[in-house]
C-alpha cells in the first residue's frame, strides 16, 4: 500500500548532466505526479520559483552557476526541502551547503535506494505538517512535541534532562534532515560561538545511552561525520 506521507505533487530536479538528471527522475517518479527539470541554475531557480514545488534534488555541479548561490536563491523564495548532489564529499562541501538551505546532501555516486530513502524522509516530513508532526513515531521510540514527552513502545517513559530534550527535539521538528552542528548549537543553547562539537559530544553520547537500542551502534540518531547529527525515521 502507497505511503500517502511521502506523495508530492511536483518535484524540480536540477542538473546539468543529463544521465545524472534521467537517475533522479527515475526515482522520484515514484514519489509525484509531475517531475519538471532543468538544465541550468538559472533555469532551475525560475522553475522553482514558478511551480512552488514539494521538493527541489539540485546536483550542484552546475556550468552556469555556483550550486550554492542557486541553494540560497532558491531558499529565499521557498521553503520547501531541497536534496543537494554533489561529487565533492568533503565536510565543507556538505556543510556549506546545509548552511545555504540545503535539507539533505547525497554524495555522487549515489546509490538509488539510499537516495529514494532520503527523498521519502524529506517528503514525509513536508507532507504531515505541523499538526500530525506533534507526535512522532522513529522505530521503537515515540516524540510527543507537545507535551514534552518521549516513550519507548507505547509505554515506557525514557527520562531526559532539559538539554538532552532539547537537541531531540530540534533533530524531530526536522526530521530526516542533516543538521549541523552550528544548527543545532545554535537552535539548544541559543549561541553563536563557543565550541558546538565538544559541547554535543557529551550531551548526545548520554542521549544515545537512553533512547537508542545500542549506544555504540546508533540508528535513531545517525551522525555525518564533521558535519552533524540526523534523526532518521525510517523503521528499524
Amino acid at each position: 500500500m502507497p505511503d500517502e506521507a511521502v506523495r508530492a505533487h511536483t518535484i524540480v530536479v536540477i542538473g546539468h548532466d543529463p544521465p545524472i538528471r534521467r537517475a533522479i527522475k527515475h526515482v522520484v517518479a515514484a514519489f509525484a505526479q509531475h517531475v519538471r527539470q532543468a538544465a541550468s541554475g538559472a533555469t532551475g531557480i525560475t522553475l522553482a520559483r514558478g511551480e512552488r514545488p514539494d521538493l527541489v534534488v539540485l546536483d550542484v555541479d552546475l556550468p552556469d552557476m555556483p550550486g550554492l548561490e542557486v541553494c540560497k536563491a532558491v531558499r529565499r523564495v521557498a521553503t520547501m526541502p531541497i536534496v543537494a548532489l554533489s561529487v565533492r564529499g568533503s565536510t565543507q562541501a556538505k556543510v556549506a551547503l546545509l548552511d545555504a538551505g540545503a535539507d539533505d546532501y547525497v554524495t555522487k555516486p549515489f546509490s538509488a535506494r539510499e537516495f529514494a530513502a532520503r527523498v521519502r524522509a524529506q517528503l514525509r516530513r513536508v507532507n504531515l505538517g505541523p499538526a500530525r508532526t506533534a507526535r512522532l513515531d522513529v522505530g521503537e521510540l515515540t516524540i510527543d512535541l507537545a507535551r514534552r514527552r518521549v516513550t519507548r513502545a507505547g509505554r515506557q517513559p525514557v527520562h531526559l534532562t532539559r538539554t538532552e530534550w532539547g537537541i531531540l527535539r530540534a533533530l524531530a521538528v526536522q526530521t530526516g534532515s542533516t543538521l549541523t552542528h552550528q544548527q543545532i548549537y545554535g537552535a539548544v543553547w541559543g549561541r553563536r560561538f563557543g565550541n558546538p562539537r565538544q559541547y554535543l559530544r557529551v550531551y548526545m553520547t548520554s542521549l544515545r545511552r537512553k533512547i537508542e537500542e545500542n549506544p555504540l551502534r546508533p540508528r535513531l540518531i545517525v551522525t555525518e561525520p564533521g558535519v552533524g547529527y540526523r534523526l532518521e525515521q525510517r523503521p528499524l
